[in-house]
């Protein structure tokens, strides 16, 4: 199967470059070439990722503005990471926006934590970094998370495996691989 950003020949779900995974066992292929995705959440289950063909680039006023903005008028249990994998660092991944609905529980924040894991997993991946822009994300909490600081900037963290990757942290949320809803 041959997977390009022009033209994508699968036989899911494909639209301009776009491409939704609904299995991550029998599509681990799609999952390690697709270098940008979106993890989308709902009611505490992987609802499916959607293989971007370019990279998620956030700015200051949709990461404080619209997105603050969308949390607090879109209800709901739903919660949204993007992630990337950057050209020339391709054992890594980088979490790029997490974007949540009024009525997250931690159920889904959970899901969408350990889906992204598992995503790492997939690509072999030896470590996900991050830059938290929200001030609610302190060092306490993200080591609970199992992030650690990165940079000497206050607000990198990475979180590192080695081969060595996280049992999921809410183990009944998602069964072998992914339990998907269909909605």
């Amino acid at each position: 199967m041959e997977v390009g950003y022009s033209i994508l020949v699968s036989s899911h779900s494909v639209m301009f470059g776009f491409q939704k995974i609904t299995n991550l066992e029998t599509q681990q292929a799609e999952i390690v070439a697709g270098r940008y995705g979106v993890i989308d959440v709902v009611d505490g289950r992987l609802r499916h990722i959607t293989l971007r063909p370019w990279p998620k680039i956030v700015s200051v006023w949709e990461s404080l503005g619209w997105g603050e903005y969308l949390h607090r008028h879109r209800p709901g249990d739903r919660c949204r990471i993007f992630y990337n994998q950057p050209r020339g660092s391709d054992r890594f991944l980088a979490l790029k926006y997490f974007l949540t609905t009024r009525g997250i529980s931690l159920r889904s924040f959970h899901a969408a934590l350990d889906t992204l894991d598992e995503i790492a997993q997939i690509k072999q991946s030896v470590a996900i970094v991050c830059e938290a822009a929200n001030l609610r994300l302190n060092e306490r909490i993200m080591r609970r998370y199992g992030w650690e600081q990165h940079t000497s900037k206050p607000r990198n963290y990475i979180k590192r495996f080695y081969g060595s990757y996280p049992v999921k942290s809410v183990p009944f949320v998602i069964s072998s691989r992914a339990e998907l809803v269909t909605s």
